[in-house]
């Protein structure tokens, strides 16, 4: 397809996926679902899984090979501006009191699925005929370890917003525990690019470029007063390309060391300035990430055809990746904000936050896939357990807070003031 053939063709695709993903999430939103999971599951209806084993001749003529490179990119796009945002709403200063509950969250976060992933691949992989066949062993289970520890953070933080837990101790030990655990897996991450490479080079880049970044943001934060100073003197219409500038420099950057840009543009939301202008221009880009985001999830759908899934081996495959899943992020966050001295109602929702794995799962499964260390089949698979696990955060919740207003009889708004700091 020439450029010319691509634009009208990019131009419907986008209707169709912000229909498809509106109606679905409308749907979701019926039964307590935020609208993240309606889009997630809104890419998967577009892709071979739903529409192309329907109508195989509608999904290729609206997603046409050549289409797919620009869906990614212009997904890219909303998806930094979204995590951009994420940034700009988190409050570090929540953090303080939760900080040695939710180290140890963290840890446990992380290591208790990377093990599980690990013991998974190396026990039952070679029989599912998932495994990619010229990548190393090791490769391929420390990328499902690495896969399975990934929390969604972007998606922890709205259901925080949407169900009005922003000063719950366990909100804030979850955003903690999550940002955490989301830097520590895009380094790991890094090293198993780095392992499939046969260098060192990438984790090591991704290391030290990881303290070049936060030596910029530290720079950010001491100019904070000046720069927000400046804007207020600046013209309105001049701060939104100045701002787009710095955002996609910083996303650039943190690909280029291998942290991602999502990871740089979380970054320079959290320590972005605050003044009236600035917060205005902040405000203006944000439906940037609304429109485009959905894009991101359609490219990601594309890829997923649950069809693979079909034979026996698969299908246990996929089972077992889910109950290690859950038992490693639920199971082990739990636990350890219990050893941290958490009551159990707080423990409970740490765990039932911190098992979603959304948006950042299927941020990591792109890459691998792209990278030829992950086959259609496990894509799928994972792809399943970003899914179920997203979806099991919100009944979880649900499910906890009547529980205990079954047991002690006190409205649910009692319950949350109970853990507000």
């Amino acid at each position: 397809m020439s450029a010319t053939d691509l634009a009208p063709a990019f131009f419907l695709a986008v209707v169709v996926i912000l229909v498809v993903c509106r109606a679905v999430s409308r749907l979701l939103h019926l039964v307590g679902q935020p609208p993240v999971v309606g889009e997630m599951l809104a890419g998967v209806v577009l892709g071979p899984s739903v529409l192309g084993a329907l109508l195989p001749g509608v999904e290729s003529g609206l997603f046409p090979q050549e289409l797919r490179p620009v869906l990614y990119v212009v997904g890219q796009i909303g998806l930094v501006v979204f995590m951009f945002h994420v940034g700009w709403d988190f409050r570090v200063d929540r953090l303080r009191g939760v900080a040695r509950p939710a180290g140890l969250v963290s840890a446990a976060g992380v290591l208790v699925p990377v093990a599980l992933g690990v013991v998974l691949i190396v026990a039952v992989g070679e029989r599912t005929g998932t495994l990619a066949p010229d990548v190393p062993m090791a490769v391929s289970a420390l990328f499902v370890g690495v896969a399975l520890a990934v929390t969604a953070f972007p998606m922890l933080a709205r259901i925080i917003a949407e169900r009005g837990l922003t000063g719950t101790r366990f909100g804030s030990l979850s955003l903690g525990a999550g940002a955490v655990d989301d830097a520590v897996a895009w380094v790991l991450l890094a090293g198993v690019f780095s392992i499939a490479g046969g260098s060192a080079g990438l984790v090591s880049v991704a290391v030290a470029g990881g303290f070049g970044l936060v030596a910029v943001m530290a720079v950010v934060v001491r100019l904070r007063g000046r720069t927000a100073s400046l804007a207020d003197r600046a013209a309105p219409e001049s701060l939104l390309p100045v701002l787009v500038g710095a955002l996609f420099l910083v996303a650039w950057y943190a690909d280029e060391i291998g942290l991602y840009a999502v990871f740089g543009a979380f970054s320079l939301g959290l320590v972005f300035p605050r003044s009236g202008q600035l917060d205005h221009t902040v405000e203006t880009l944000k439906p940037v990430g609304t429109v485009f985001l959905p894009l991101f999830f359609t490219y990601s759908g594309l890829n997923t055809d649950f069809t693979l899934l079909g034979s026996g081996p698969v299908l246990l495959f996929t089972a077992g990746c889910v109950v290690v899943a859950v038992a490693g992020k639920f199971g082990a966050c739990w636990l350890a904000a219990r050893v941290a001295g958490e009551p159990n109602r707080v423990a409970l929702r740490v765990g039932a936050l911190m098992n979603a794995r959304g948006l950042m799962q299927l941020i990591a499964l792109n890459l691998g896939l792209a990278a030829g260390i992950v086959t259609q089949a496990m894509f799928s698979a994972l792809v399943v357990v970003a899914i179920v696990t997203t979806v099991m955060a919100t009944p979880l919740l649900a499910l906890i807070d009547r529980r205990e207003r079954t047991r002690d009889g006190e409205p649910r708004r009692t319950v949350a003031a109970a853990e507000a700091h």
